[in-house]
């Protein structure tokens, strides 16, 4: 797994925690585990926060700058489609 990959899935997977968590709070239900160790610290109490703070054109240069699924593209077409569209 690349550097862009590993740091894709983890934001993804400690932003959904944090999501989850404050959803949670907000109509009262039972909290996610506390967090264990220091890769967890960070990820949960420095990075979710940070990026939670950052405007959306920032966010949004940081995701298109990495790659991901986000950047797939379709197909170019050569020429006119032939024949019924039915």
């Amino acid at each position: 797994m690349g550097f862009a990959q590993w740091l894709r899935s983890n934001s993804e997977h400690y932003l959904a925690i944090d999501a989850q968590q404050r959803v949670g709070a907000r109509y009262g239900a039972r909290p996610p585990e506390k967090a264990r160790g220091a890769r967890e610290i960070f990820w949960r109490h420095v990075f979710t926060p940070a990026y939670r703070l950052l405007p959306w054109g920032v966010r949004r240069r940081a995701i298109a700058a990495l790659p991901g699924s986000h950047r797939r593209q379709w197909p170019v077409r050569s020429g006119r489609p032939q024949g019924p569209a039915i």
